[in-house]
């Protein structure tokens, strides 16, 4: 298991980090997504630790809380060293009535933030991110109140989800021009059938040096091959059960003809190489140079142990060059006047030329 730094910090994480959308249950879509009680949730966190994953990851509307409640407990009831392991949460969301109880205002992140620590039980959490982008609040506000909870110790390093590249490089410069604490990741929905933020979003996280943190890194479990045209992963017959989620919870979008493709795809490398689906749809994440750690959720063991073989499978330059292939973003302005100039600049350099005019 790699670890890598987060972000622009001295702060090392797993290149796997647990995800904890399926604790707890609740109504709603989220006892659709998954269910664990207190001991399931627990063999789960026991399992990623011990495989060398130290980066699990929870919101506070997960469940109604729930979530972080069992991943608080989990982490006592296993007596987890407070420094061997890397705590994130993330608060926007709505946690009450009110107009107030929700959004990322001073008010509503200080006291969200307040509460994840309790149910969590810890005294600090080490990455506190914002759920989505709030467009009632001034941005400079929301920095701001992060930079309070810094400042007062509740969090150690503090990063956004769900924000358009704009909106996180505004975020930055009032950060540097304030002294005030920056974003340090950005958490993001990325796979090989949803390559969207490779046009903007992946370019600004490697100029300003921020981490990306992958959710649904199989698209709500589509990317397992286990529902690709009604046969599951071993080419039997699905039965008509649907797509597990997604048949009653059908997120991320997707463009079903281009995932198909992907599928398929994957399916001849992971009979090659004797491995599942999922493992390649991981791993070929798990290759991408922007990706500092892929969230992975599981409601069983055996999809945990999946997940976590996906960080042995080392792709070939040929598998790699077949797979992106297969699931290339089409052309877009500006970015195919980018290309061609980078093409240009490319040539010049292999032939010596000092630069372009």
């Amino acid at each position: 298991m790699y670890q890598k730094k987060l972000g622009n910090t001295g702060l090392f994480v797993s290149e796997l980090c647990l995800g904890t959308m399926t604790f707890g249950g609740g109504a709603g879509m989220w006892r659709q997504i998954g269910a664990l009680d207190q001991a399931e949730a627990g063999r789960l966190v026991g399992r990623a630790l011990e495989a060398g994953i130290n980066f699990i990851d929870t919101a506070d509307v997960y469940a109604e809380g729930l979530s972080e409640q069992i991943t608080g407990q989990a982490l006592r009831d296993l007596k987890v060293p407070r420094d061997s392991v890397v705590v994130a949460t993330k608060g926007y969301g709505p946690t009450g009535p009110g107009a107030n109880a929700k959004g990322a205002s001073r008010l509503h992140l200080i006291d969200a933030c307040k509460a994840s620590l309790k149910r969590l039980q810890l005294d600090h959490i080490d990455l506190y991110q914002i759920h989505g982008f709030d467009p009632a609040t001034p941005i400079e506000e929301q920095v701001r109140a992060l930079d309070i909870l810094v400042q007062h110790g509740h969090v150690r390093y503090v990063g956004v989800s769900n924000w358009a590249a704009w909106q996180v490089v505004k975020a930055l410069g009032i950060s540097a021009r304030a002294g005030l604490a920056r974003f340090e990741t950005l958490q993001a929905y990325y796979s090989i059938a949803g390559r969207d933020l490779e046009r903007e979003i992946v370019p600004m996280l490697r100029s300003e040096e921020l981490g990306l943190l992958v959710w649904s890194p199989l698209a709500g479990g589509l990317l397992s091959g286990k529902y690709s045209g009604g046969k599951d992963s071993g080419g039997k017959d699905s039965g008509g059960s649907g797509e597990g989620r997604r048949a009653s919870f059908d997120f991320p979008p997707v463009d079903r003809p281009r995932a198909e493709a992907c599928i398929d795809a994957m399916r001849s490398v992971a009979e090659a190489r004797g491995v599942s689906v999922a493992q390649v749809a991981l791993a070929w994440l798990l290759h991408r140079k922007a990706v500092t750690s892929v969230i992975v959720g599981a409601k069983r063991l055996d999809q945990l142990e999946d997940n976590i073989a996906a960080t042995e499978l080392s792709l070939t330059g040929a598998e790699l060059d077949a797979l992106d292939a297969v699931s290339a973003l089409p052309a877009e302005y500006p970015g195919w006047m980018f290309e061609r100039q980078g093409v240009r600049a490319q040539q010049l350099a292999e032939a010596g030329r000092p630069g372009v005019r």
